[in-house]
């Protein structure tokens, strides 16, 4: 099934606005969420193709949200892919580890994002 809708889960307003400039360009149709508890409901409530999650916001982290979303049997079909500033190796790993499709270190790459997002399942 391709993506159509993106959900970017971020608490920085420019991240969210140049994920949602860049993704809207390429044709997805793009929601957001301001922190990891907003995100679940709204994945939930909207069902997305794809969650772009971040990890450093107050609250519940992208790590944990992206545990609750892949556990959870109404949004565990929906991938993840974080994006974050967190580059060390172990984020990578623990980020998989809690279920995320894939791992993506800030500042995005556009091209890099755009054929990690083509080349879901």
């Amino acid at each position: 099934m391709p993506v159509k809708n993106i959900l970017v889960v971020d608490d920085s307003p420019t991240e969210r606005f140049f994920a949602t400039d860049l993704l809207t360009k390429a044709g997805y149709q793009v929601s957001t969420a301001e922190n990891g508890e907003e995100g679940i409901a709204k994945a939930k409530a909207t069902k997305p193709d794809l969650i772009l999650m971040d990890v450093v916001m107050p609250g519940l982290n992208g790590y944990q949200a992206t545990r609750t979303l892949t556990r959870d049997e109404e949004t565990k079909n929906i991938p993840v892919i974080v994006c974050t500033t967190k580059g060390q190796e172990t984020d990578k790993i623990w980020g998989l580890r809690q279920g995320a499709a894939d791992y993506i270190v800030k500042p995005v790459n556009p091209e890099e994002l755009l054929k990690k997002i083509a080349a879901l399942p």
